[in-house]
């Protein structure tokens, strides 16, 4: 490679890398950025001879970036993103948003049951701001929050990091899910033997183990699964009909029965509660635009 002079440099060079690596296609990055095709490839040669590298390869499912372009990625995001928010000092009142993206990790429980509510309280401190969510979990979010792939992550924990800040949003339960088919008419509860007797769907990220199954071992019970999935949203196609149970989360089983028709009932077992947290890089403490997106968070989880 090389040596280079920033005076020498296109800066412009660095909105197409951002819109490539994002996009994952010329055509798409061309259109994100009002440009034509024949630009973007103009500039992507260019900025293959400025790192040395080809920064991004075909494959079928569009352009991959390579490990240098992972590691330039955060670096440049974060160059850009200074780079807007010294526009919006000299104009506050300006869509300041407008080009900006944040992305929240979070499991499909929390997107399922705050994902709109978030949108909306977002829109209004933060207009114009593009949201994106990444499905995480609790094993993997400080990983990601590290590697920067997730700017704020909404979990049931796992912010166990030195250099990352953490605030506990509030806390939750658990409540049980089955097709209201398998339930005799008027029932409203589901006993502990009954539970039992049923089949039973896991949500897990992973493992056979849930805190269910920790919870009926402590009374000398257990309980037969008959699948397991990862994600929350596939469970009215899972439990319509058959006489399957889900325990999961109730703020997820509250939203996934008002839009499926499923029946919400209480969880005959006692359960331990869960403390819901918000965490960040500390090093992102005081960007206007992730405060704004933090205290939207916040204010939406007190609503409820």
């Amino acid at each position: 490679m090389s040596q280079m002079n920033i005076a020498d440099i296109d800066l412009n060079l660095l909105k197409v890398f951002e819109a490539l690596y994002e996009e994952s296609s010329a055509s798409r990055a061309a259109l994100r950025l009002g440009v034509t095709q024949s630009a973007v490839s103009a500039a992507l040669r260019r900025l293959r001879e400025v790192y040395g590298d080809q920064l991004f390869v075909r494959t079928g499912r569009g352009l991959a970036p390579t490990l240098q372009a992972n590691q330039l990625k955060p670096v440049i995001s974060d160059a850009l993103n200074k780079c807007r928010q010294s526009l919006a000092m000299l104009d506050p009142a300006a869509n300041q948003y407008d080009g900006r993206s944040v992305a929240i990790g979070l499991s499909d429980d929390f997107e399922i049951a705050y994902g709109r509510r978030l949108i909306e309280e977002i829109a209004r401190r933060a207009p114009k701001l593009r949201l994106i969510f990444r499905q995480t979990h609790s094993q993997i979010v400080a990983r990601a929050l590290m590697e920067r792939s997730i700017d704020l992550a909404i979990t049931a924990g796992g912010f166990a990091e030195r250099l990352l800040s953490r605030q506990v949003l509030g806390d939750g339960g658990y409540a049980c899910l089955v097709d209201p088919a398998s339930l005799s008419p008027s029932q409203q509860h589901i006993e502990l033997q009954e539970f039992v007797e049923r089949e039973h769907i896991l949500v897990s990220s992973g493992g056979f183990i849930g805190i269910t199954d920790e919870g009926l071992a402590a009374v000398g019970l257990s309980r037969r699964v008959c699948a397991s999935t990862t994600h929350f949203a596939a469970l009215p196609f899972l439990l319509k009909g058959s006489q399957a149970v889900a325990t999961i989360p109730a703020h997820a089983a509250e939203s996934i029965a008002a839009l499926s028709g499923l029946a919400l009932l209480p969880c005959p077992l006692a359960l331990p509660r869960y403390p819901v947290e918000l965490g960040w890089r500390t090093s992102t403490q005081i960007d206007p635009v992730l405060v704004k997106v933090r205290e939207a968070i916040a204010a939406t989880f007190s609503q409820v």
